[in-house]
């Protein structure tokens, strides 16, 4: 009797994470999700070429946006994509992930992804009302008010570490193109299937090694008690950008993000859900 009570509460589960809403906000969510990481690579390489002071990460690009003629309607179009992302993490969250199954931990990182892409859409709003706020500045002022309490560069050096494996698994994801099991893979030809997968080797595996280098940079702020280092997104590409190669270099990560961005348009498209 337990298992089939299982076998229903996971029939429930896959019927409410496969139902049309959720589909609707799967594909809205990851076509924002997408626009974001090529409007950050964008930033990024005009950073590189010296043509902006602008800060390369997910507020910069949407400041970027909101000077630009069409930039109004398309924060409105992102906000609402990101919140439709965060609405169906949620859902997952509540009644089991599609793919990865009904256990707890695919849940908490559905939970955690609708938390982070929430506050994505607060950003975007906040820049449609005109504010000017710097992430970077933000995180960084974060940082060393954690620092300032007994224990606190414990708690970001473990905050840094934690990001730093996160950013690695998902590298390691992408080189091993673990991705694929998310895509409808069936509903493509195999042209397509090979370029979507290179798309999405590519752009994972820089997404995961820029994460990577983010969360190196918040343990560093930790050990020598400079909090400066624990920018984000911005201050590790242009970490990037100040080595003997720097150019170079943040413009191949640069382009890496957009490649994910790409691919998170691919992913809209043929996602499972």
């Amino acid at each position: 009797m337990p298992s089939v009570t299982s076998a229903r509460m996971s029939a429930r589960a896959r019927h409410a994470s496969g139902s049309r809403p959720a589909q609707v906000l799967a594909r809205t969510g990851l076509g924002a999700r997408g626009i974001i990481y090529v409007l950050i690579g964008w930033v990024a390489i005009m950073v590189a070429l010296g043509r902006t002071s602008g800060e390369a990460d997910q507020r910069g690009a949407l400041q970027m946006l909101s000077g630009k003629p069409y930039g109004l309607i398309s924060l409105w179009l992102l906000a609402a994509g990101f919140a439709a992302y965060a609405l169906w993490r949620l859902s997952e969250a509540a009644f089991g992930v599609t793919v990865d199954g009904n256990g707890p931990g695919p849940r908490l990182k559905s939970l955690g992804r609708a938390v982070v892409y929430a506050s994505l859409a607060v950003t975007t709003f906040s820049v449609i009302q005109g504010a000017r706020h710097s992430q970077s500045g933000q995180q960084r002022d974060w940082t060393a008010k954690v620092m300032s309490h007994p224990g606190g560069r414990w708690a970001v050096g473990l905050l840094g570490v934690i990001v730093v494996i996160a950013g690695l698994v998902i590298a390691v994801q992408g080189v091993r193109r673990t991705f694929g099991k998310y895509l409808k893979t069936s509903g493509m030809s195999a042209r397509t299937r090979v370029a979507v997968m290179r798309l999405g080797m590519i752009g994972t595996t820089a997404r995961g090694l820029v994460f990577a280098l983010t969360g190196a940079l918040v343990v560093e702020a930790a050990v020598t008690y400079q909090p400066s280092k624990a920018g984000g997104l911005d201050t590790a590409l242009r970490t990037l950008r100040d080595r003997p190669d720097g150019m170079a270099a943040l413009i191949v990560a640069a382009l890496g993000l957009m490649t994910f961005g790409v691919y998170g348009l691919c992913e809209a498209r043929w996602r499972r859900v």
